[in-house]
């Protein structure tokens, strides 16, 4: 036994001091103040939805603007914004933001077992809203990523206590308003859980299928946005997109050649997490890396593909640090990181629109990294050690229904 790794683990789990919880309170509502300050919209991504609102109130189509992304129901949920004053809406988007994000790490830590009064908690979620440029940057923006941030934590802490249908209304909840979380309904086909499979199809449908028949344009996100996303052409959104598929093309590959080796990837991701569900082992880890290889898969392939995503996965994989055996004790999760570090300057990158080449590669090396895990032997993750050249045979863990 690693009596160093316990004598910390053992540090972070016990109460955080005062100063530390002051100190992560003032760094959250700094930034919802500076966010406040600079944009009145709420951010320039929320803007989007807002607009897409105010069209519909004007009896106009929302999908007439091609960068409103969202299914119907986004519609419907952004008319208080709408409505409301711009002074509170300035300060309102960025403190929700917050309040999701917080919400997201609570419940990521739950799954785990871990306090939220930890140090571990306290410092944890300070390191990702000061460490980790993408918290800042979905702050700024405002983009509706946080409902899916928020969601899938929650709803694997729903499966983790074996509430499966529960957990499908959350993540069909999610995607009704951002259609983010789809690929993890194969987790409740790797379970076959077909009651949480139709909950989460069942509820984005009605709630789509009701607020498109409110539009001026009922199939506007089939016969708009749905070929954009496809075609992904367009100039501005590519260049900050992260997937290699956008990215590889930009270095001089072949964009048919790039999108092959992207969708292969993501394939072998979704190999990967199957391997993982059918693995067995402990109940939490093995909820947390099938679910998170899903969804970096879709995030592989996906156009569009943005950095802010990666807070959907990231808090999840961080949670579980203490936990033996788990993706976050690896340096290629940390490696995987260090690109996204604020305030550091890259050469040649720092260019705005050449940040897709730092996020693509935080997302290629975060998807190796949970892939490599999801492949270790139920062995080596039980006893949190790296998987060796060659081992003893070892008792078969048990495979249970959940």
């Amino acid at each position: 036994m690693n009596t160093g790794k316990a004598a910390v683990s053992g540090w972070l789990s016990r109460p955080a001091e005062w100063q530390a919880r002051w100190v992560l309170g003032a760094a959250l509502v700094a930034g919802v103040i500076r966010v406040g300050l600079a944009a009145p919209g709420g951010g320039m991504d929320n803007a989007i939805v807002v607009r897409a609102a105010e069209a519909w109130l004007d009896g106009l189509s929302p999908y007439a603007d091609r960068h409103f992304l969202y299914l119907p129901g986004a519609v419907l949920a952004a008319v208080p914004q709408a409505v409301l004053p711009a002074d509170v809406v300035r300060y309102l988007v960025p403190a929700g933001v917050s309040a999701g994000l917080v919400t997201g790490w609570a419940c990521a830590l739950r799954i785990h077992g871990v306090a939220w009064r930890s140090r571990f908690a306290v410092y944890g979620l300070l390191g990702l809203a000061l460490g980790f440029a993408p918290f800042g940057h979905l702050i700024a923006l405002g983009n509706w990523t946080v409902a899916s941030a928020a969601a899938l934590p929650l709803a694997l802490l729903l499966v983790c206590r074996g509430r499966w249908v529960a957990a499908g209304l959350v993540i069909g909840a999610a995607v009704a308003v951002k259609p983010l979380l789809v690929p993890v309904v194969l987790l409740f086909v790797f379970a076959r859980r077909w009651r949480a499979l139709g909950a989460a199809v069942l509820v984005p449908a009605v709630v789509s299928a009701g607020a498109a028949l409110a539009m001026p344009d009922p199939a506007g996100f089939c016969t708009r946005t749905l070929p954009f996303l496809l075609r992904g052409d367009d100039t501005f959104v590519r260049l900050y997109e992260a997937s290699p598929g956008a990215v590889l093309p930009r270095l001089g590959m072949p964009q048919g050649a790039a999108s092959l080796l992207a969708f292969a990837a993501a394939g072998a991701g979704v190999w990967c997490a199957w391997r993982r569900w059918g693995s067995g082992g402990p109940r939490e880890p093995r909820v947390v890396e099938t679910a998170v290889m899903l969804m970096l898969a879709a995030f592989l392939v996906s156009r569009p593909s943005y950095d802010h995503y990666l807070l959907v996965v990231v808090p999840l994989l961080l949670a579980g640090a203490l936990v033996p055996g788990a993706a976050a004790r690896g340096k290629w999760f940390w490696l995987a990181l260090v690109p996204q570090l604020p305030g550091f300057t890259w050469p040649w990158l720092e260019l705005g629109t050449r940040r897709a080449f730092k996020d693509s590669a935080t997302l290629c090396v975060l998807a190796f990294t949970v892939a490599r895990s999801c492949l270790r032997p139920t062995a080596a993750i039980l006893d949190g050690a790296e998987p060796p050249e060659a081992v003893e045979p070892v008792v078969p863990v048990s495979r249970s229904a959940f």
